[in-house]
């Protein structure tokens, strides 16, 4: 879509005349957006709400964004057609998103946005709306990064050069809280996307108790938050449901018999610094040279960094030389054969952090390719561990031990169960016809 599209003006007059003036708007824009905010969207709808779609563009082709529209059902009714680098992109949809809400609030209705995690579209569409004075409900809010103190690292990082790195100390490390601080700025700019996205906020829907705390801490009123859970649960368990529809199967017959590492490397912090990159590829070329099965997942940064930072032949000779124990593939359009195939993998190596949710919820070990991560529930319930990219053989080893590493199984789900049902309830009983889940000075001190 090249265009802006605004709310169609006679949806807006069905609305106006339902005797409900609240109209539940419905961000969306990257994968896991959609992934995460279509329950939420069901939920609203099988209410009897009145809900809009707003899909700014920011992912937009049919791997990323189309095939999943239909996968879930979700039909647009606002498309804002953002286009450029970060900054434009950024600057179009706190403009274009002004213009949804106009349209909104023109027909005598009262917008409620719901904004996702730590998207551009998040932070965006929170600014647009905070300059409204309109409110939004934050799904996943308070999303924070806790990162291993640099003397823990620098510790298993020497135990491994003298080759004396003990797995089960490092795993204790792993799942202890005196291990980790707060403060960093990575994932970029995600950390400061969820911050900015809390400020435009009027209810905050937190996933796990640890997360409460953050928002708690940074000073937002308690009455303002709830542990509901986290969405992507009902995504995913609605996928394992409809996985015997899956064809990607019938593509790379050899993941059929499981046993293979998931890798996937796209974050900018991972992409755009070479010496970073090189860790995480050697790794992957590592394990592959050294007998696993590697499927390597592609997105637009890893592309882009594959060619950029010099690695293109080396991929091409590991396509060459292992046809069958290493698939090269850009990103899978539908997510019914994303978790398909999930659930076969011995392990999944990952910079994402929608996906270490995921596998707490599958049930399958997960290595997180960062220094730090903003699912920190997941390092202390003990489905998931760092590999931090400054080491190659230190990153493969870690990868291969917790491939075989039972405890990162069997942890169960930290998520909760019927998320997007607790947190529609809870913003129902929230709602003012006039604000929405804004509060005014008067509302908050009750004067």
């Amino acid at each position: 879509m090249t265009h802006t599209l605004l709310p169609d003006a006679e949806l807006l007059s069905r609305f106006a005349a339902s005797g409900d003036r609240i109209v539940h708007i419905i961000a969306i824009a990257t994968k896991p957006d959609i992934i995460k905010q279509a329950p939420v969207y069901a939920e609203l709808k099988s209410r009897g709400a009145n809900v809009l779609v707003c899909h700014t563009g920011q992912h937009y082709d049919e791997n990323y964004s189309g095939a999943m529209l239909e996968e879930f059902g979700l039909e647009i009714h606002a498309h804002l057609a953002i286009d450029g680098p970060l900054a434009t992109k950024t600057a179009q949809i706190i403009e274009r998103f002004s213009h949804v809400l106009d349209s909104v609030t023109a027909a005598g209705l009262t917008p409620v946005p719901y904004i996702h995690g730590d998207t551009l579209t998040s932070m965006a569409v929170g600014v647009s709306s905070y300059l409204n004075r309109v409110a939004c409900v934050h799904v996943e809010a308070g999303i924070r990064t806790l990162t291993p103190k640099g003397e823990i690292y620098r510790k298993f990082l020497a135990d491994h050069a003298a080759g004396q790195f003990d797995w089960n100390e490092y795993l204790a490390a792993m799942r202890a809280e005196a291990t980790y601080e707060l403060g960093s700025r990575e994932p970029f700019p995600e950390q400061f996307n969820t911050r900015v996205s809390e400020a435009a906020t009027g209810f905050h829907a937190a996933p796990v108790e640890l997360v409460r705390g953050f928002l708690l801490s940074e000073g937002f009123p308690p009455e303002t938050i709830e542990v509901v859970g986290n969405s992507v649960v009902d995504a995913t368990r609605a996928a394992v449901a409809d996985a015997e529809r899956a064809t990607i199967f019938g593509k790379y017959p050899q993941l059929a018999s499981g046993d293979f590492i998931r890798y996937c490397v796209h974050r900018r912090e991972n992409t755009e610094s070479v010496a970073r990159f090189t860790v995480l590829f050697e790794a992957m070329e590592t394990l592959v040279r050294t007998g696993s099965s590697v499927l390597l997942i592609s997105l637009f940064g890893t592309e882009a960094a594959i060619d950029e930072h010099g690695f293109r032949d080396r991929l091409d000779a590991l396509v060459a030389e292992f046809p069958e124990t290493f698939i090269y593939s850009h990103v899978w359009p539908n997510y019914r054969d994303v978790v398909a195939a999930m659930l076969k993998c011995s392990v999944v190596a990952t910079d994402s952090g929608s996906m270490q949710e995921e596998m707490n919820i599958l049930g399958v070990p997960c290595v997180t390719l960062r220094f730090g991560t903003d699912r920190g529930e997941s390092l202390l319930a003990g489905g998931n561990v760092l590999a931090p990219p400054v080491n190659k053989d230190f990153v493969a080893e870690i990868i291969q031990l917790a491939a075989s590493e039972e405890s990162l199984r069997n942890v169960g789900n930290i998520y909760g169960e019927t998320a997007s049902e607790s947190l529609v309830a809870e913003v129902l009983k929230r709602l003012d016809q006039d604000w929405g889940v804004f509060v005014t000075e008067e509302q908050r001190l009750k004067l």
